[in-house]
């Protein structure tokens, strides 16, 4: 079999109502949608007019897309504000709307939830040293895409060894 055989084009009625279920099942960018129909297959031509009929029937919304990832990544995966705001470079989700997903956020809930995954890692560091223990935390924190400042706020101003 010829490895540089290319996959059959499909018709825009497959394509679209393809597109349809892919944006169905969760919140989508124009980025993913427009990725997965070239894998599909489509032609370039058509892809376009099928992410504007996509758009008008509500299936695709960069803005309600950019609200549900932050909120997921947030509660869920526990990530910050710059871990989030690559991804959703990443989904090529423009820079205004990035911010007011962000801005989606309160100031209290973010906080609450850096200093409870820096609670929840302190338990699992053993170790006894505390500027060590501090260091590590304050890397972990990092790695989750929290702000070097209120991590530093937070790590100075509780008393984390008493866990």
């Amino acid at each position: 079999m010829d490895k540089n055989t290319s996959k059959p084009f499909i018709n825009k009625a497959t394509a679209l109502a393809k597109a349809q279920n892919y944006c169905a099942y969760q919140e989508r960018s124009h980025w993913e949608v427009k990725t997965m129909l070239f894998e599909l297959g489509v032609y370039a031509s058509e892809v376009d007019e099928i992410v504007c009929e996509l758009i008008t029937d509500n299936f695709l919304n960069e803005e309600r897309f950019a609200l549900a990832y932050v909120s997921g990544k947030f509660n869920i995966k526990n990530w910050g504000k710059i871990k989030i705001k690559q991804g959703l470079r990443l989904k090529n989700v423009s820079e205004p709307l990035i911010k007011k997903a962000l801005n989606s956020l309160s100031d209290a809930e973010y906080f609450e939830k850096i200093k409870s995954v820096i609670l929840k890692k302190r338990q699992t560091i053993n170790e006894n040293e505390p500027r060590k223990a501090k260091y590590k935390l304050y890397q972990y924190a990092l790695s989750r895409g929290f702000e070097s400042d209120l991590i530093s706020y937070i790590l100075n101003n509780s008393d984390l060894n008493k866990m």
